[in-house]
């Protein structure tokens, strides 16, 4: 498959022809924890995930999927627990719920579940603010390995303060140099995956007892502000030499990094309008940086309740309600905003409270969450909203009042799929297989089959096997035929050493 990526059918109508719908992505939201964006709902019947610490519950929750025809399995990650309120540094109001606490290491999940699946991509959430990229490039290059190219990483910064204490920081390292420090990261890494070896360098023949060849191989002498890494990369191309890039972000510094690095960015927002100026914003950063902004694709986190009819869905979601935990729902928002409420009472109305941090956050959230005009926001409205799905937009309803909202969110906002989010691990997949799915793909809005078994994160999701060619990371490719990479040509490098 070419480098550049496919026309596919969402492009532009052939004159006289109608333009085809868009096909949505659709990707599962999960995380390795009792309880990701639902907190207390560990307990409920159609849920399993308290057997998050066993293989199997992953392998049976990736062939589902599979079978299911999702595109991806997306896992977020956290790297301290949501200690903000009744704090500081408190983990109690976690503990009972199993709000992202405690959380597993993702990475080692992929080889199984990629062993036990045909076409599922999984999307795996690593920091790269406490890692040395050197030891990171490793790692993702072996699961790109192990799962044949069906493999993302999503790249994040990691923001809580709990992280940096536990990774020896007295603080978090400001906002915007995470992302200073994160742009010559990437740098380093596309010189190690793409610069390193040789496209050809790999030969392993034999009859003459020759694995790669001694041309082949060569250091990249990355020295930077951040980062001093002569390398080359202790691991062989692995079939998409850079993971699919995943990134998740809204803020300007945040959709800056995607806008240059990303190829699928997830994002949030409560309204279509909202977050279509996201979606804009972000590929108007990608057009800066030199790349086609369609090569880019935005997804947004949302929570679906579906049944088989509205009242069904209606009455589910009440029944979640039920199982939910206050303390944890509170407990994610003070992670999430750095805010402790803890100190207010369950009615009252934060609108009228004096805090400079809570006030100008709910002036902005309040007219953008829908059927929220004019009505307080309280303790206890915030755990009621919390606990089914998090901060994230949420639909109710059967098939039909589902998908017409899907429909609408990608019409309106320019989205090219969604992250779902579950409320119980597997009840919520397995009532959007049986109960959404089959509507969508009656209005052409969702595959029935992948185009190709086996294919690859970059080729399921751009069509393409490797960065195309308008990506920054791309111009560190050592090409064959090439004594050296061009980039270490149009720079001040010194002459190859033995290795």
């Amino acid at each position: 498959m070419a480098d550049e990526p496919a026309t596919t059918a969402n492009g532009p109508s052939v004159a006289g022809q109608e333009k085809e719908k868009k096909q949505l992505i659709l990707n599962a939201f999960v995380m390795n924890t009792p309880c990701h964006l639902a907190p207390g709902l560990w307990r409920h019947p159609k849920n399993k995930t308290d057997q998050y610490k066993k293989l199997s519950f992953w392998t049976d929750l990736a062939q589902l999927l599979d079978k299911g025809g999702f595109h991806a399995m997306f896992i977020a990650d956290v790297l301290g627990p949501y200690d903000v309120y009744k704090g500081p540094a408190n983990t109690v109001p976690v503990l009972s719920s199993g709000s992202q606490y405690p959380v597993s290491d993702p990475l080692y999940l992929v080889p199984s579940m990629a062993a036990a699946t045909k076409n599922l991509i999984f999307g795996v959430t690593a920091s790269l603010t406490y890692d040395k990229p050197y030891a990171l490039a490793r790692r993702l290059s072996t699961l790109d390995q192990l799962t044949e190219g069906r493999f993302a990483w999503n790249i994040v910064t990691s923001s809580l303060d709990s992280a940096a204490r536990n990774h020896g920081l007295k603080e978090q390292i400001p906002h915007d140099q995470r992302y200073e420090i994160a742009h010559e990261y990437l740098e380093v890494l596309y010189k190690l995956w793409k610069g390193s070896f040789r496209d050809d360098a790999v030969v392993a023949d034999r009859e003459t007892g020759t694995y790669i060849a001694s041309d082949a191989v060569r250091p990249i002498y990355h020295k930077g502000k951040y980062f001093e890494v002569p390398g080359p990369h202790i691991c062989e191309p692995s079939p998409q030499r850079t993971p699919f890039l995943f990134q998740a972000g809204i803020s300007q510094a945040g959709n800056g990094f995607g806008g240059k690095h990303g190829e699928a960015i997830f994002i949030g927002g409560q309204t279509p309008e909202v977050v279509r100026k996201t979606v804009e914003n972000i590929r108007a950063m990608a057009h800066r940086e030199g790349r086609n902004p369609d090569h880019i694709k935005i997804l947004l986190g949302i929570t679906i309740v579906v049944a088989a009819t509205d009242d069904e869905a209606v009455a589910k979601r009440d029944e979640y309600v039920r199982y939910a935990d206050a303390e944890g729902a509170l407990a994610l928002f003070g992670g999430w905003t750095g805010i402790d409420i803890s100190s207010y009472g369950d009615d009252e109305d934060f609108n009228f409270n004096d805090s400079e941090k809570l006030r100008p956050l709910l002036r902005r959230w309040s007219p953008i969450v829908p059927g929220t005009d004019n009505l307080p926001w309280t303790k206890r409205r915030l755990i009621k909203y919390i606990t089914v799905g998090g901060l994230q937009p949420k639909i109710v309803g059967g098939p039909t009042t589902v998908a017409d909202e899907l429909e609408r969110w990608t019409d309106l906002s320019g989205v090219d799929g969604f992250n779902i989010a579950h409320i119980v691990n597997p009840g919520t997949f397995e009532d959007i297989i049986e109960h959404l799915l089959p509507e969508l793909q009656r209005r052409g809005l969702f595959r029935a089959n992948p185009e190709k078994e086996g294919a690859t994160a970059r080729e399921v999701f751009i069509g393409s096997s490797s960065l195309p060619p308008d990506h920054p990371g791309s111009k560190y490719r050592w090409r064959a035929g090439e004594k050296v990479p061009k980039y270490q040509l149009q720079e001040d490098y010194p002459a190859q050493v033995a290795l």
